[in-house]
């Protein structure tokens, strides 16, 4: 055998390998759940404040029958159909199932899913809250709108491989509320860091879409989408002239201090979702932003 035989042949082993490898590798086993009877009232009230609205429904469409594309450097990503379909939605998954999707990252097929998908974040959710959303999604319209495929290039198109990206970039969230702060600021706290998903734009992502291993609003100068995430640290915020009221006017209208309006995709956050919050929850979150909730 000629010695490019033996290397190809060598090659084709190592792939082969490496395909095993990945198909092996392992991903977070489902949580053990407590009991809840889901509210679909409150757990509608969390699609808006978890995003989910805004990501999975095309305007004119079924709420949660699928979403537009989320452009990145890695390529498209279209959020699809959530709603009671058997078929051509989640109608036939369970609880359990479910749960793991949105807290764990993985489908029921035990497949990895695309971190566009934000659930480091929804990592924070209680039992609770997810029992409540699955309750709200079992009693939407059903859609029978087929999900759209993403469309990604190699390699990123290779599932199997975000097993690898997770155990060096997944950063799950967890929530626990610090006893010398104010009740306020610490819903704040888990409304921006959990549900709210505030540094999945605002927190610098590295060139692989990595978090930072230590959590910050520091803002993303190079977003996926080609865009600019600003700051969101209270010094930041406080020099471009926003105090409570300012900050819960602007996620309630989109309107700045300096009455400029949102663009992009802070306008579609806006539109999809704070401005239908209560007002309590806003003014949350904006007491943790802007550090208020004194020690």
């Amino acid at each position: 055998m000629s010695r490019i035989a033996n290397v190809m042949v060598a090659a084709l082993a190592m792939a082969s390998v490496g395909v095993i490898a990945l198909e092996l590798w392992p991903l977070p086993a489902a949580a053990v759940l407590t009991e809840h009877v889901g509210d679909a009232k409150r757990g509608a009230y969390l699609a808006r404040l978890s995003g989910c609205i805004t990501c999975h429904t095309k305007q004119g469409e079924l709420p949660l029958s699928g979403g537009p594309a989320l452009v990145s450097r890695f390529g498209s990503f279209y959020a699809p159909n959530i709603t009671a379909d058997a078929e051509a939605g989640i109608g036939n998954w369970s609880f359990e199932q479910f749960v793991r999707a949105v807290r764990q990252g993985v489908s029921p097929e035990g497949e990895p899913y695309y971190p566009a998908f934000p659930y480091e974040f929804y990592a924070a959710l209680t039992d609770r809250d997810l029992a409540d959303l699955w309750a709200a999604v079992r009693e939407s319209p059903a859609s029978n709108t087929p999900s759209r495929d993403h469309e990604v290039g190699f390699p990123f198109n290779v599932r199997s491989g975000l097993k690898v990206w997770r155990t060096f970039f997944e950063r799950p969230v967890s929530y626990t509320p610090d006893p010398e702060r104010t009740l306020e600021w610490n819903r704040g706290q888990y409304l921006v860091w959990g549900p709210a998903h505030c540094a999945a734009c605002h927190a610098p992502r590295n060139a692989l879409g990595g978090l930072p291993s230590a959590r910050t609003l520091s803002g993303d100068p190079q977003m996926q989408d080609g865009g600019i995430a600003p700051p969101l640290t209270a010094r930041e915020l406080t020099a471009r002239g926003y105090t409570k009221a300012a900050l819960v006017h602007a996620l309630k209208t989109g309107v700045t201090p300096d009455g400029d309006v949102f663009g992009g995709s802070m306008a579609e956050v806006v539109h999809g979702s704070t401005e239908f919050l209560l007002t309590t929850h806003l003014e949350d979150i904006a007491a943790y932003l802007l550090d208020i909730g004194a020690r």
